[in-house]
Protein backbone atom coordinates (compact mmCIF):
# COMPACT_ATOMS: atom_id res chain seq x y z
CA UNK A 1 0.00 0.00 0.00
CA UNK A 2 1.56 3.29 -1.16
CA UNK A 3 1.51 6.16 1.33
CA UNK A 4 0.08 9.45 0.14
CA UNK A 5 2.65 12.11 -0.70
CA UNK A 6 1.50 15.64 -0.07
CA UNK A 7 2.19 18.17 -2.81
CA UNK A 8 1.50 21.60 -1.39
CA UNK A 9 3.23 23.20 -4.35
CA UNK A 10 -0.04 22.60 -6.21
CA UNK A 11 -1.49 25.27 -3.93
CA UNK A 12 1.47 27.66 -3.66
CA UNK A 13 2.07 27.73 -7.41
CA UNK A 14 -1.56 28.73 -8.00
CA UNK A 15 -2.02 31.00 -5.01
CA UNK A 16 -2.84 34.07 -7.11
CA UNK A 17 -5.47 32.07 -8.97
CA UNK A 18 -7.12 30.99 -5.71
CA UNK A 19 -6.86 34.43 -4.09
CA UNK A 20 -8.61 36.06 -7.04
CA UNK A 21 -11.46 33.65 -6.34
CA UNK A 22 -11.41 34.69 -2.68
CA UNK A 23 -11.67 38.33 -3.73
CA UNK A 24 -14.74 37.44 -5.79
CA UNK A 25 -16.19 35.62 -2.77
CA UNK A 26 -15.81 38.63 -0.47
CA UNK A 27 -17.10 41.17 -3.02
CA UNK A 28 -20.15 39.03 -3.79
CA UNK A 29 -20.83 38.51 -0.08
CA UNK A 30 -20.66 42.25 0.68
CA UNK A 31 -22.86 43.21 -2.28
CA UNK A 32 -25.37 40.50 -1.44
CA UNK A 33 -25.54 41.57 2.22
CA UNK A 34 -26.33 45.16 1.19
CA UNK A 35 -29.15 44.02 -1.10
CA UNK A 36 -30.42 41.54 1.48
CA UNK A 37 -30.56 44.27 4.15
CA UNK A 38 -32.69 46.44 1.87
CA UNK A 39 -34.89 43.50 0.87
CA UNK A 40 -35.21 42.37 4.48
CA UNK A 41 -36.43 45.81 5.52
CA UNK A 42 -39.07 45.74 2.77
CA UNK A 43 -40.28 42.28 3.82
CA UNK A 44 -40.33 43.31 7.48
CA UNK A 45 -42.39 46.35 6.50
CA UNK A 46 -44.91 44.05 4.84
CA UNK A 47 -44.93 41.72 7.86
CA UNK A 48 -45.91 44.52 10.25
CA UNK A 49 -48.19 46.38 7.87
CA UNK A 50 -51.63 47.41 9.10
CA UNK A 51 -53.15 46.02 5.88
CA UNK A 52 -53.92 42.32 5.98
CA UNK A 53 -53.14 41.67 2.30
CA UNK A 54 -49.65 43.15 2.60
CA UNK A 55 -49.02 41.18 5.80
CA UNK A 56 -50.13 38.00 4.04
CA UNK A 57 -47.79 38.70 1.10
CA UNK A 58 -44.81 39.38 3.37
CA UNK A 59 -45.38 36.40 5.65
CA UNK A 60 -46.08 34.00 2.76
CA UNK A 61 -43.01 35.11 0.81
CA UNK A 62 -40.77 34.76 3.85
CA UNK A 63 -42.10 31.32 4.74
CA UNK A 64 -41.63 30.00 1.20
CA UNK A 65 -38.04 31.27 0.97
CA UNK A 66 -37.02 30.16 4.47
CA UNK A 67 -38.43 26.67 4.03
CA UNK A 68 -36.92 25.73 0.68
CA UNK A 69 -33.23 24.84 0.13
CA UNK A 70 -30.95 27.67 -0.94
CA UNK A 71 -29.34 25.45 -3.60
CA UNK A 72 -32.72 24.74 -5.20
CA UNK A 73 -33.47 28.47 -5.19
CA UNK A 74 -30.16 29.27 -6.88
CA UNK A 75 -30.78 26.68 -9.58
CA UNK A 76 -34.33 28.00 -10.02
CA UNK A 77 -33.05 31.54 -10.51
CA UNK A 78 -30.31 30.44 -12.90
CA UNK A 79 -32.32 28.04 -15.03
CA UNK A 80 -36.00 28.95 -14.61
CA UNK A 81 -36.05 32.77 -14.57
CA UNK A 82 -34.57 32.99 -18.10
CA UNK A 83 -37.35 30.70 -19.31
CA UNK A 84 -40.08 32.66 -17.53
CA UNK A 85 -38.92 36.14 -18.58
CA UNK A 86 -37.12 35.24 -21.79
CA UNK A 87 -33.89 37.00 -20.80
CA UNK A 88 -30.40 35.72 -20.15
CA UNK A 89 -29.18 35.77 -16.55
CA UNK A 90 -25.46 35.42 -15.92
CA UNK A 91 -24.12 33.14 -13.23
CA UNK A 92 -22.93 36.02 -11.02
CA UNK A 93 -26.27 37.81 -11.35
CA UNK A 94 -28.15 34.63 -10.52
CA UNK A 95 -25.99 34.06 -7.44
CA UNK A 96 -26.50 37.62 -6.20
CA UNK A 97 -30.27 37.43 -6.75
CA UNK A 98 -30.60 34.01 -5.15
CA UNK A 99 -28.49 34.76 -2.08
CA UNK A 100 -30.01 38.23 -1.63
CA UNK A 101 -33.57 36.93 -1.64
CA UNK A 102 -32.70 34.02 0.64
CA UNK A 103 -30.90 36.15 3.21
CA UNK A 104 -33.50 38.91 2.99
CA UNK A 105 -36.13 36.45 4.21
CA UNK A 106 -34.06 35.75 7.34
CA UNK A 107 -32.95 39.35 7.86
CA UNK A 108 -36.61 40.43 7.77
CA UNK A 109 -37.17 38.36 10.92
CA UNK A 110 -34.21 40.09 12.56
CA UNK A 111 -35.63 43.50 11.66
CA UNK A 112 -39.11 42.56 12.81
CA UNK A 113 -37.81 41.37 16.18
CA UNK A 114 -35.77 44.56 16.57
CA UNK A 115 -38.72 46.80 15.70
CA UNK A 116 -41.02 44.99 18.11
CA UNK A 117 -38.37 45.22 20.85
CA UNK A 118 -38.48 49.04 20.83
CA UNK A 119 -40.45 50.07 23.94
CA UNK A 120 -44.00 51.13 23.17
CA UNK A 121 -43.50 54.18 25.37
CA UNK A 122 -41.00 55.60 22.89
CA UNK A 123 -43.60 55.53 20.13
CA UNK A 124 -46.20 57.09 22.39
CA UNK A 125 -43.74 59.84 23.32
CA UNK A 126 -43.17 60.52 19.62
CA UNK A 127 -46.91 60.88 19.10
CA UNK A 128 -47.11 63.33 22.02
CA UNK A 129 -44.39 65.39 20.34
CA UNK A 130 -46.55 65.57 17.22
CA UNK A 131 -44.57 63.21 14.98
CA UNK A 132 -46.48 61.35 12.29
CA UNK A 133 -46.30 57.51 12.30
CA UNK A 134 -43.82 57.64 9.41
CA UNK A 135 -41.63 60.20 11.20
CA UNK A 136 -41.84 58.22 14.42
CA UNK A 137 -40.74 55.06 12.64
CA UNK A 138 -37.89 56.77 10.77
CA UNK A 139 -36.52 58.87 13.64
CA UNK A 140 -37.35 56.87 16.76
CA UNK A 141 -38.08 53.21 16.02
CA UNK A 142 -35.75 52.38 13.13
CA UNK A 143 -32.49 53.76 14.65
CA UNK A 144 -33.05 51.77 17.85
CA UNK A 145 -34.05 48.64 15.94
CA UNK A 146 -30.97 48.80 13.72
CA UNK A 147 -28.68 49.20 16.74
CA UNK A 148 -30.16 46.05 18.31
CA UNK A 149 -29.97 44.10 15.06
CA UNK A 150 -26.38 44.93 14.07
CA UNK A 151 -24.81 41.78 15.60
CA UNK A 152 -27.34 39.44 13.88
CA UNK A 153 -26.78 41.32 10.61
CA UNK A 154 -23.04 40.80 10.99
CA UNK A 155 -23.72 37.10 11.56
CA UNK A 156 -25.58 37.06 8.26
CA UNK A 157 -22.43 38.32 6.57
CA UNK A 158 -20.55 35.30 7.89
CA UNK A 159 -23.31 33.05 6.57
CA UNK A 160 -23.14 34.73 3.17
CA UNK A 161 -19.40 34.13 2.91
CA UNK A 162 -20.05 30.42 3.39
CA UNK A 163 -23.16 30.31 1.18
CA UNK A 164 -21.25 32.00 -1.66
CA UNK A 165 -19.44 28.69 -2.19
CA UNK A 166 -22.69 27.43 -3.75
CA UNK A 167 -21.84 29.65 -6.70
CA UNK A 168 -19.45 26.90 -7.75
CA UNK A 169 -22.48 24.86 -8.86
CA UNK A 170 -23.40 27.49 -11.47
CA UNK A 171 -19.79 28.25 -12.46
CA UNK A 172 -19.24 31.50 -10.56
CA UNK A 173 -15.49 32.00 -10.27
CA UNK A 174 -15.32 32.28 -6.47
CA UNK A 175 -12.69 30.44 -4.46
CA UNK A 176 -14.49 27.10 -4.29
CA UNK A 177 -15.01 27.04 -8.06
CA UNK A 178 -11.37 27.97 -8.58
CA UNK A 179 -10.46 25.08 -6.30
CA UNK A 180 -12.55 22.69 -8.37
CA UNK A 181 -10.88 23.85 -11.57
CA UNK A 182 -7.41 23.61 -10.06
CA UNK A 183 -8.15 20.18 -8.61
CA UNK A 184 -9.22 18.83 -11.99
CA UNK A 185 -5.96 19.96 -13.59
CA UNK A 186 -3.53 19.02 -10.80
CA UNK A 187 -5.35 15.98 -9.35
CA UNK A 188 -4.60 17.30 -5.85
CA UNK A 189 -8.03 17.74 -4.24
CA UNK A 190 -6.78 16.95 -0.72
CA UNK A 191 -4.29 19.81 -0.59
CA UNK A 192 -6.43 22.29 -2.52
CA UNK A 193 -9.70 21.85 -0.64
CA UNK A 194 -7.91 21.61 2.69
CA UNK A 195 -6.33 24.98 1.95
CA UNK A 196 -9.71 26.46 0.93
CA UNK A 197 -11.33 25.15 4.11
CA UNK A 198 -8.56 26.76 6.18
CA UNK A 199 -9.07 30.06 4.33
CA UNK A 200 -12.79 30.02 5.08
CA UNK A 201 -12.11 29.19 8.71
CA UNK A 202 -9.64 32.03 9.25
CA UNK A 203 -12.09 34.49 7.71
CA UNK A 204 -15.30 33.31 9.39
CA UNK A 205 -14.05 32.28 12.84
CA UNK A 206 -12.57 35.65 13.89
CA UNK A 207 -15.72 37.39 12.61
CA UNK A 208 -17.91 34.99 14.59
CA UNK A 209 -15.87 35.57 17.77
CA UNK A 210 -16.02 39.34 17.30
CA UNK A 211 -19.78 39.20 16.84
CA UNK A 212 -20.22 37.17 20.05
CA UNK A 213 -18.14 39.72 21.98
CA UNK A 214 -20.19 42.54 20.46
CA UNK A 215 -23.45 40.84 21.46
CA UNK A 216 -22.24 40.37 25.05
CA UNK A 217 -21.26 44.03 25.32
CA UNK A 218 -24.61 45.19 23.95
CA UNK A 219 -26.40 42.84 26.34
CA UNK A 220 -24.54 44.25 29.33
CA UNK A 221 -25.47 47.84 28.54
Amino acid sequence: MTSYRFRWDAVWNSLDFLMSGLQMTLVLSAATLLLAMIGGLLIAGLDISRWRLLRWIGISFGEVIRNTPILVQLLWVYYVLPIVFGVGIGAVTALVIGLSVYQAAFISEVYRAGIQAVPRGHREAAQVLGLTPAQSFRRIVLPQAIRMTLPPLASNFVQLIKFSSLGAVISVSEITRRGMELSSSTFRPLEIFTFIAVVYFFICWPLAMAIRTWERRLGSQ
